[in-house]
Protein backbone atom coordinates (compact mmCIF):
# COMPACT_ATOMS: atom_id res chain seq x y z
CA UNK A 1 0.00 0.00 0.00
CA UNK A 2 1.02 3.62 -0.34
CA UNK A 3 1.67 6.14 2.22
CA UNK A 4 -1.90 6.21 3.96
CA UNK A 5 -4.44 8.97 3.34
CA UNK A 6 -6.21 8.22 6.14
CA UNK A 7 -5.95 6.75 9.21
CA UNK A 8 -9.36 5.14 11.15
CA UNK A 9 -7.78 4.36 14.66
CA UNK A 10 -9.97 2.19 17.30
CA UNK A 11 -12.95 3.98 16.49
CA UNK A 12 -16.12 3.27 18.59
CA UNK A 13 -19.40 5.05 18.76
CA UNK A 14 -22.70 4.26 20.98
CA UNK A 15 -26.21 5.76 20.91
CA UNK A 16 -28.30 6.23 23.61
CA UNK A 17 -31.61 4.61 23.53
CA UNK A 18 -33.81 6.09 26.53
CA UNK A 19 -31.76 4.33 29.28
CA UNK A 20 -30.15 1.76 27.51
CA UNK A 21 -26.86 2.48 25.30
CA UNK A 22 -26.40 0.80 21.71
CA UNK A 23 -23.40 0.09 20.66
CA UNK A 24 -22.67 0.06 16.58
CA UNK A 25 -18.63 0.46 15.63
CA UNK A 26 -16.20 -1.37 18.09
CA UNK A 27 -12.88 -0.94 17.99
CA UNK A 28 -12.10 -0.02 14.30
CA UNK A 29 -9.15 0.43 13.31
CA UNK A 30 -8.08 0.48 9.17
CA UNK A 31 -5.80 2.42 7.44
CA UNK A 32 -6.41 3.53 3.69
CA UNK A 33 -3.73 4.77 1.07
CA UNK A 34 -4.10 6.09 -2.18
CA UNK A 35 -6.77 3.67 -3.34
CA UNK A 36 -10.83 2.92 -3.29
CA UNK A 37 -12.14 1.05 -0.78
CA UNK A 38 -15.37 -0.58 -0.25
CA UNK A 39 -16.78 -1.00 3.18
CA UNK A 40 -19.38 -4.09 2.78
CA UNK A 41 -21.40 -5.24 6.16
CA UNK A 42 -24.77 -6.04 7.32
CA UNK A 43 -27.90 -4.14 7.21
CA UNK A 44 -27.57 -2.07 10.82
CA UNK A 45 -23.87 -2.67 11.22
CA UNK A 46 -22.66 1.29 11.49
CA UNK A 47 -21.09 1.67 7.89
CA UNK A 48 -22.82 5.08 7.87
CA UNK A 49 -21.89 6.16 10.86
CA UNK A 50 -18.04 5.18 9.99
CA UNK A 51 -18.30 7.38 7.15
CA UNK A 52 -20.20 10.12 9.17
CA UNK A 53 -17.33 10.49 11.76
CA UNK A 54 -14.59 9.95 8.83
CA UNK A 55 -16.25 13.34 7.44
CA UNK A 56 -17.02 14.86 10.91
CA UNK A 57 -20.48 14.46 10.92
CA UNK A 58 -20.20 12.40 13.98
CA UNK A 59 -17.65 11.95 16.78
CA UNK A 60 -16.77 9.10 18.31
CA UNK A 61 -16.65 7.64 21.74
CA UNK A 62 -13.26 6.56 21.52
CA UNK A 63 -10.63 6.20 18.79
CA UNK A 64 -9.48 8.99 16.03
CA UNK A 65 -9.67 10.21 12.61
CA UNK A 66 -6.59 11.16 10.73
CA UNK A 67 -6.01 12.53 7.86
CA UNK A 68 -2.41 12.61 6.34
CA UNK A 69 -2.97 16.37 4.61
CA UNK A 70 -2.01 19.95 5.34
CA UNK A 71 -5.39 20.00 4.10
CA UNK A 72 -7.79 17.97 5.08
CA UNK A 73 -10.78 18.29 3.05
CA UNK A 74 -13.39 15.56 2.60
CA UNK A 75 -15.89 15.22 -0.05
CA UNK A 76 -19.30 13.35 0.83
CA UNK A 77 -21.85 11.88 -1.82
CA UNK A 78 -24.74 10.62 0.22
CA UNK A 79 -27.40 8.08 -0.92
CA UNK A 80 -29.99 10.51 -1.52
CA UNK A 81 -29.42 14.10 -3.83
CA UNK A 82 -29.59 16.32 -1.13
CA UNK A 83 -30.09 19.65 -3.31
CA UNK A 84 -31.81 22.52 -2.09
CA UNK A 85 -35.50 22.85 -4.77
CA UNK A 86 -35.08 27.15 -4.83
CA UNK A 87 -31.46 27.20 -5.74
CA UNK A 88 -29.92 26.28 -9.71
CA UNK A 89 -27.95 23.68 -10.35
CA UNK A 90 -24.76 25.57 -10.37
CA UNK A 91 -25.76 27.47 -7.19
CA UNK A 92 -26.32 23.72 -5.59
CA UNK A 93 -22.54 22.85 -6.46
CA UNK A 94 -21.57 26.25 -5.40
CA UNK A 95 -23.19 26.51 -2.28
CA UNK A 96 -20.61 24.66 -0.13
CA UNK A 97 -18.01 26.53 -1.70
CA UNK A 98 -19.76 30.09 -0.35
CA UNK A 99 -19.93 28.27 3.08
CA UNK A 100 -16.11 28.32 3.48
CA UNK A 101 -15.70 32.13 2.41
CA UNK A 102 -16.07 32.01 -1.76
CA UNK A 103 -17.30 34.55 -2.90
CA UNK A 104 -20.25 33.78 -5.50
CA UNK A 105 -18.30 34.66 -9.26
CA UNK A 106 -15.40 32.26 -8.11
CA UNK A 107 -17.50 29.52 -6.48
CA UNK A 108 -19.66 29.57 -9.86
CA UNK A 109 -16.69 29.34 -11.80
CA UNK A 110 -15.72 26.16 -9.50
CA UNK A 111 -19.11 24.51 -9.70
CA UNK A 112 -19.28 24.67 -13.51
CA UNK A 113 -15.50 23.59 -14.14
CA UNK A 114 -17.15 20.11 -11.73
CA UNK A 115 -20.08 19.83 -13.98
CA UNK A 116 -18.55 20.02 -16.99
CA UNK A 117 -16.81 16.90 -15.47
CA UNK A 118 -20.04 14.97 -14.84
CA UNK A 119 -21.82 16.23 -17.95
CA UNK A 120 -23.63 18.41 -16.61
CA UNK A 121 -22.27 21.66 -18.18
CA UNK A 122 -25.77 22.43 -20.42
CA UNK A 123 -28.34 22.53 -17.01
CA UNK A 124 -26.52 24.48 -14.63
CA UNK A 125 -29.49 26.95 -14.81
CA UNK A 126 -32.03 24.25 -14.21
CA UNK A 127 -33.89 23.64 -11.06
CA UNK A 128 -33.64 20.20 -9.15
CA UNK A 129 -37.32 19.91 -10.15
CA UNK A 130 -36.54 19.70 -13.68
CA UNK A 131 -33.59 17.04 -13.77
CA UNK A 132 -33.87 13.23 -13.89
CA UNK A 133 -32.84 11.06 -10.05
CA UNK A 134 -29.47 10.21 -12.15
CA UNK A 135 -28.87 14.06 -13.07
CA UNK A 136 -29.89 14.64 -9.74
CA UNK A 137 -27.03 12.14 -8.44
CA UNK A 138 -24.64 13.56 -10.71
CA UNK A 139 -25.07 17.59 -9.49
CA UNK A 140 -24.50 15.72 -5.87
CA UNK A 141 -21.52 14.31 -7.58
CA UNK A 142 -20.19 17.80 -8.78
CA UNK A 143 -20.94 19.34 -5.30
CA UNK A 144 -18.81 16.86 -3.57
CA UNK A 145 -15.68 16.85 -6.14
CA UNK A 146 -16.27 20.88 -6.28
CA UNK A 147 -14.82 21.53 -2.54
CA UNK A 148 -11.61 19.79 -3.83
CA UNK A 149 -11.58 16.74 -1.52
CA UNK A 150 -8.55 14.71 -0.56
CA UNK A 151 -10.80 12.06 0.57
CA UNK A 152 -14.41 11.33 -1.46
CA UNK A 153 -17.00 9.47 0.97
CA UNK A 154 -19.84 7.44 -0.70
CA UNK A 155 -22.75 6.41 0.80
CA UNK A 156 -24.77 3.69 -1.33
CA UNK A 157 -24.42 6.19 -4.18
CA UNK A 158 -26.00 4.44 -6.78
CA UNK A 159 -28.67 2.41 -4.73
CA UNK A 160 -31.66 4.60 -5.75
CA UNK A 161 -31.26 4.35 -9.75
CA UNK A 162 -31.95 2.27 -12.13
CA UNK A 163 -30.01 -0.22 -13.16
CA UNK A 164 -28.73 1.46 -16.60
CA UNK A 165 -28.07 4.56 -15.38
CA UNK A 166 -26.89 3.07 -11.65
CA UNK A 167 -23.42 0.91 -14.19
CA UNK A 168 -23.19 4.93 -16.18
CA UNK A 169 -22.48 6.24 -13.02
CA UNK A 170 -20.45 3.62 -11.89
CA UNK A 171 -18.54 3.96 -15.16
CA UNK A 172 -18.37 7.60 -14.90
CA UNK A 173 -16.99 7.52 -11.25
CA UNK A 174 -13.85 4.89 -11.88
CA UNK A 175 -13.12 7.12 -15.24
CA UNK A 176 -12.71 9.79 -13.14
CA UNK A 177 -10.59 8.47 -10.31
CA UNK A 178 -8.22 6.31 -12.85
CA UNK A 179 -7.79 9.13 -15.03
CA UNK A 180 -6.51 11.25 -11.71
CA UNK A 181 -8.10 14.62 -12.97
CA UNK A 182 -9.45 15.68 -9.62
CA UNK A 183 -8.08 16.65 -6.46
CA UNK A 184 -8.99 12.96 -4.63
CA UNK A 185 -6.72 10.75 -3.28
CA UNK A 186 -8.86 8.37 -1.53
CA UNK A 187 -12.50 6.81 -1.99
CA UNK A 188 -14.63 4.96 0.71
CA UNK A 189 -17.50 3.71 -0.38
CA UNK A 190 -20.35 1.77 1.47
CA UNK A 191 -22.26 -0.69 -0.21
CA UNK A 192 -24.68 -3.59 0.01
CA UNK A 193 -23.60 -4.65 -3.33
CA UNK A 194 -20.79 -7.55 -3.37
CA UNK A 195 -20.55 -7.29 -7.42
CA UNK A 196 -20.39 -3.29 -7.50
CA UNK A 197 -17.52 -3.58 -4.17
CA UNK A 198 -16.11 -6.20 -6.31
CA UNK A 199 -16.44 -3.87 -9.58
CA UNK A 200 -15.35 -0.63 -8.36
CA UNK A 201 -12.88 -0.92 -5.59
CA UNK A 202 -9.37 -1.78 -4.96
CA UNK A 203 -9.70 -3.00 -1.27
CA UNK A 204 -13.12 -4.40 0.66
CA UNK A 205 -13.12 -4.28 3.89
CA UNK A 206 -15.98 -6.94 5.87
CA UNK A 207 -17.67 -5.90 8.98
CA UNK A 208 -19.48 -7.89 11.42
CA UNK A 209 -22.90 -7.05 12.87
CA UNK A 210 -23.29 -4.84 15.09
CA UNK A 211 -20.87 -3.96 16.96
CA UNK A 212 -19.36 -3.71 14.05
CA UNK A 213 -15.98 -4.87 14.36
CA UNK A 214 -13.46 -5.51 10.91
CA UNK A 215 -14.03 -9.48 10.23
CA UNK A 216 -11.55 -9.21 7.38
CA UNK A 217 -9.90 -7.06 4.51
CA UNK A 218 -9.42 -8.34 0.67
CA UNK A 219 -7.13 -7.24 -1.88
CA UNK A 220 -8.97 -7.14 -5.11
CA UNK A 221 -6.19 -7.14 -7.34
CA UNK A 222 -8.12 -7.44 -10.91
CA UNK A 223 -7.26 -5.41 -13.87
CA UNK A 224 -9.54 -2.80 -14.82
CA UNK A 225 -11.79 -2.39 -16.49
CA UNK A 226 -13.26 -5.65 -14.60
CA UNK A 227 -15.18 -9.14 -16.29
CA UNK A 228 -18.10 -10.13 -13.67
CA UNK A 229 -17.96 -13.76 -15.67
CA UNK A 230 -14.51 -14.14 -14.66
CA UNK A 231 -13.09 -16.84 -12.63
CA UNK A 232 -11.57 -14.70 -10.73
CA UNK A 233 -14.14 -12.43 -10.10
CA UNK A 234 -16.88 -15.11 -8.85
CA UNK A 235 -14.34 -15.97 -7.29
CA UNK A 236 -13.54 -12.87 -4.85
CA UNK A 237 -17.65 -12.55 -4.68
CA UNK A 238 -17.68 -16.72 -2.85
CA UNK A 239 -15.29 -15.18 -0.76
CA UNK A 240 -16.62 -11.95 0.39
CA UNK A 241 -20.22 -14.24 0.96
CA UNK A 242 -18.53 -16.47 3.02
CA UNK A 243 -17.00 -13.69 5.29
CA UNK A 244 -20.46 -11.80 5.21
CA UNK A 245 -22.26 -14.90 6.27
CA UNK A 246 -19.67 -16.01 8.81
Amino acid sequence: MSQPVLSIVGVSKSFRQGRTSLKVLDGITLEVGEEFVAILGPSGCGKTTLLRIIAGLERPDEGQIVIHSKEPRVGFIFQFPTLLPWLTVVDNVALPLRANGMGWEEARERARKYLSLVGLQAFEDFYPRELSGGMKQRVNIARALAVEPIILLMDEPFSNLDPLTAEALRTEILDLWTLKVTSVRAIVMVTHNVDEAIFMADKLVILTPRPARVRGVIEVGLPRPRDRRSAEFQKLEDKVYELLSA
